[in-house]
């Protein structure tokens, strides 16, 4: 069985989207009981991550840690067309992924207690962001 659908997810700007919902709702309708989950999301600024789901503090300091690797607005970037965060966006999605791999077990993602995947918006305005997600595996 496989199963593919798009995810669409609207950002305010910089920050980290909870994706845990709408990936449950696609491994259920999947009908999926052991298989696959494979995300993409379809940008060169906005990544994927999985991470601690419980402490909103962990992803305060995933992106303060972003902003002294990749600060916007370094004299050293000569790709700047598109504003000051666009080179800095572009290195805080390198340094992640832009696609994950989930084990789906039982009918359902296979996360850790305090597990969640997040959409990483890296860009300063709000943003439509796509997110490719298929499903596949035995029923």
């Amino acid at each position: 069985m496989h199963l593919q659908r798009s995810l669409d997810v609207r950002t305010d700007g910089k920050g980290a989207y909870g994706l845990n919902r709408l990936l449950d709702e696609v491994v259920r309708e999947s009908g999926v009981k052991t298989g696959l989950c494979v995300l993409t999301c379809l940008h060169t600024s906005a990544s994927l991550v999985v991470t601690e789901n419980a402490d909103p503090a962990v992803r305060q300091d995933l992106l303060a840690w972003f902003e002294r690797i990749a600060p916007e607005g370094d004299p050293c970037y000569t790709h700047t067309a598109e504003g000051l965060d666009d080179m800095p966006a572009h290195l805080r999605s390198i340094v992640t992924s832009t696609t994950e791999t989930l084990i789906v077990s039982d009918g359902a993602l296979a996360l850790g207690t305090w597990q969640g995947v997040y959409l990483l918006e890296h860009r300063l305005r709000p943003h439509e962001r796509r997110v490719l997600v298929h499903v596949h595996g035995d029923l």
